[in-house]
């Protein structure tokens, strides 16, 4: 499936502010990047890096006064996440090495108080994609997806105290529930095609059947095209931007995911 998606944030920097930005989608797993805009107005000279996880990012300057960032791409994506349900767990002295940074606690994903938790919630699974279908299943039952409820950046243990989530602190309790299981799991932040209201989504993916999977609480089903734009250990490694000095208002952000009938041409 063809899409084109767009992103534009609008700033207003009383002083010329330092930022990191992580916006670019690349191209591997179910996507394809056929061609992409970046424009910076005012233009100001950016730098761009690759972080731990392949992420593409960009450094730059603000001027002071009005500045906007606006991205788009033409994106060939699959229009389905697959699934296998007997996809079976990898012993850790199996799993890839770049599969092991997701196996442990971090800032947002405390997986090292979820054990017992976990083991309850999956007593009656096969070890492996079965287990994180329970994880899933567990968050949609416990947790309302209340879209546009939660600015503040919440961790799993919170998450996990609450009625009702975005999908950003869904995701962070998922992964927590998998790695306390020893199961790699990583945040996602990109677009959703489906998605209503349009806005980026969060979802994360976890190593089964050696490769990761999608796995989405706030869907009962995976329908929908996705693009994946950064990876992480959770929402501390895939801020699609991040300012430093200063706090510095974010004016007005716009999503927008449209199918094209074709490739581009």
């Amino acid at each position: 499936m063809w899409l084109q998606t767009s992103c534009s944030l609008e700033f207003d920097a009383p002083v010329a502010t330092p930022f990191l930005l992580m916006l670019r989608p690349r191209s591997g797993g179910q996507q394809w990047i056929a061609r992409e805009q970046y424009v910076l107005t005012p233009s100001v000279p950016a730098v761009e890096f690759t972080d731990t996880f392949g992420n593409l990012c960009q450094k730059l300057v603000s001027p002071t006064g009005p500045f906007t960032i606006r991205t788009s791409a033409d994106i060939n994506a699959a229009d389905f996440a697959d699934a296998e349900p007997y996809a079976r767990f990898v012993p850790v002295n199996h799993l890839p090495i770049d599969a092991l940074p997701f196996l442990y606690p971090s800032r947002y994903c405390e997986s090292d108080t979820f054990t017992e938790m976990a083991s309850l919630i999956t007593a009656n699974c096969a070890p492996g994609y079965g287990q994180c279908i329970a994880i899933v299943e567990y968050i949609q039952q416990s947790l309302q997806y209340a879209p546009g409820s939660g600015q503040e950046i919440i961790s799993a243990a919170e998450a996990n105290t609450r009625t009702q989530a975005v999908c950003r602190d869904m995701a962070h309790l998922g992964i927590a529930l998998c790695r306390a299981l020893s199961i790699p799991a990583r945040m996602v932040v990109g677009y959703l095609e489906t998605l209503r209201p349009m806005d980026l989504h969060a979802w994360f993916e976890a190593y089964v059947g050696g490769r990761w999977f999608t796995f989405d609480p706030t869907q009962h089903d995976l329908e929908g095209c996705r693009v994946a734009i950064a990876y992480g250990r959770d929402a501390a490694d895939v801020a699609i931007y991040t300012q430093f000095g200063e706090p510095l208002e974010l004016k007005r952000m716009s999503v927008d995911v449209q199918r094209l009938p074709g490739p581009p041409t």
